[in-house]
């Protein structure tokens, strides 16, 4: 069934397929081309039907991606089948009922535009993408779509470095959480500039007291796996306080396990119960933002990785020593070297004036005159 649309009077088709309406657009004013383009999309139906099985359509996309995340899932960490999830639920429904054969580069650039127009950050909607693409990939859809489908730009991650007064106030804020851990979780951040992840996922086997640091686990990178941290007075004394709430730690155990705060008494005194030495922490999530507000700093959790690494510089810290703590790859260390570029120009000033010469007194000399330094380039040039 051929029909016009709109005032552009664009050419439709309708037809039925497999027990399924197929209705699109010829993008063409003219009915010879609008009756090709529905022989040409009846063919590929049909071509579809018979590659796949001989009873069922290419499935939709909502099918194709429940399949996808039940073979992963398995593999996946909870964190990551969760994040998964998440972003299923914003691409299903633009492209669940879609065949999934039928989902083409210009369907993904109108969905990128529209996330970008819901106010979604580019990063958030590439993650999306990557999972539209896995999910393309396992049905071997995506090689021939690659290369007109573009990742969004992403500004640099250049995150905020807090003050010590900020800092102040938020450390007061975690001693006085209900969840016992984060005072320690984040006093280690500020001082070791470890992630998230890394401090989460810390066993005791991992905390050197005797050599007062500690071993870093699994990382974000291979480079920042396995990587020893000293740990400074801060952190040795929080870290030994934290170790003495747990005095039949095993090697094993993690050093922010599970559990549970309540209330007890007639005071209502914070209690903790329920502790899993086995099993990590889930999250501070909402310990942190809680204390975040109460601090009226306004900040993720990587910031203080962020202000560890900014002070580390300032602190005039050589650039080839902070990736050894930070954990970077040599490539990322050339690109946080422009980033951090500007906190390291005092050390730079202080390297090139050890390039002045042991004679330079301040002048110069030019046919026998003694030329004040200030004047230098003037002078050379007359």
């Amino acid at each position: 069934m051929l029909y016009q649309r709109g005032q552009q009077k664009i050419w439709w088709y309708r037809f039925r397929f497999g027990g399924r309406i197929i209705h699109e657009s010829s993008r063409s004013q003219s009915r010879t081309i609008a009756r090709e383009a529905e022989k040409q999309r009846r063919r590929r139906c049909e071509e579809s039907w018979n590659q796949i099985t001989r009873r069922t359509l290419p499935p939709a996309f909502e099918r194709a991606a429940s399949k996808w995340l039940n073979l992963k899932r398995p593999h996946l960490a909870p964190r990551s089948a969760a994040i998964e999830e998440a972003n299923l639920k914003h691409l299903l429904p633009s492209f669940g009922r879609a065949i999934i054969i039928d989902i083409t580069p210009e369907g993904i650039r109108r969905y990128q535009q529209a996330r970008l127009a819901e106010g979604a950050a580019p990063k958030t909607v590439n993650l999306e993408l990557g999972t539209l693409r896995a999910i393309m990939r396992r049905n071997r859809l995506w090689a021939n779509r690659q290369v007109d489908v573009k990742m969004l730009p992403l500004g640099p991650d250049v995150g905020q470095a807090i003050s010590h007064e900020q800092e102040t106030r938020l450390l007061e804020e975690c001693l006085n959480s209900r969840s016992r851990s984060l005072y320690p979780a984040v006093t280690l951040a500020l001082s070791t500039a470890m992630r998230y992840s890394e401090i989460r996922l810390l066993r005791w086997k991992q905390v050197d007291f005797i050599g007062r640091q500690v071993w870093v686990g699994a990382s974000k990178t291979e480079y920042g796996e396995g990587r020893p941290i000293p740990l400074n007075d801060r952190s040795f004394h929080v870290m030994s306080m934290w170790a003495g709430a747990f005095p039949d730690r095993q090697p094993e155990h993690f050093v922010f396990p599970t559990e549970k705060c309540g209330a007890a008494g007639d005071d209502f005194k914070p209690c903790v119960y329920a502790t899993d030495p086995t099993v990590p922490i889930g999250d501070w999530k909402e310990a942190w933002e809680a204390a975040r507000k109460r601090a009226a700093v306004s900040c993720r959790f990587h910031d203080l990785r962020h202000t560890a690494c900014t002070r580390m510089l300032e602190s005039g810290t050589p650039l080839s020593v902070v990736p050894t703590i930070m954990g970077w790859s040599p490539s990322t260390t050339v690109r946080m070297s422009r980033r951090y570029g500007h906190i390291g120009q005092a050390a730079q000033r202080e390297a090139v004036r050890a390039l002045n010469g042991a004679d330079f007194g301040g002048v110069v000399h030019q046919n026998g005159n003694q030329i004040p330094a200030v004047e230098k380039d003037v002078a050379l040039t007359q």
